[in-house]
């Protein structure tokens, strides 16, 4: 757990980072209305069963596909990273305890049997959606292939 939190480096800050949006970002939302119009359905900050206060920001429950959309910052973008020179040791910290959450979410959700795909907000919706359309494409052809193997090992009537 972080320790508390430390006294802003100002006022601009501290009202800057009160204002973050934890879910329904920009690029969440951009990526959900390419998926809506292309008549994917989907749960929007599904509960995660067995750890609360957990949220999938896109869940494609039938599927089982959990869909994350993590901010450059607070995930540690390897391409975007950056750590606050004010309160920089505190900030090591919340960002690397942020990063060992989501290492724990995604084991936790492969455990339960889900696929999860983690989509920077750097990366372009357009191709998100393409890799989101894959993976939901590979895990029903996946369910599909078990049923039909199922269906065979069945005794006829």
């Amino acid at each position: 757990m972080v320790a508390q939190l430390p006294v802003p480096s100002s006022s601009g800050v501290s009202s800057r980072m009160s204002r973050q949006r934890r879910r329904d970002t920009a690029p969440e939302v951009s990526i959900r209305q390419l998926l809506h119009a292309q008549g994917y359905r989907y749960r929007v900050a599904w509960p995660i069963p067995g750890l609360r206060r957990r949220t999938v920001d896109i869940a494609f429950t039938r599927a089982r596909v959990a869909v994350f959309v993590d901010g450059c910052f607070w995930h540690s973008c390897s391409q975007h990273k950056t750590i606050p020179t004010a309160n920089g040791d505190w900030w090591s910290k919340k960002l690397e305890t942020n990063r060992l959450r989501d290492a724990a979410t995604t084991a936790h959700l492969e455990a339960l049997g889900w696929s999860v795909l983690r989509i920077w907000e750097h990366e372009s919706p357009a191709d998100a959606v393409v890799r989101i359309v894959d993976l939901l494409n590979e895990r029903r052809a996946a369910f599909r292939e078990r049923a039909g193997q199922r269906e065979s090992l069945a005794v006829p009537d």
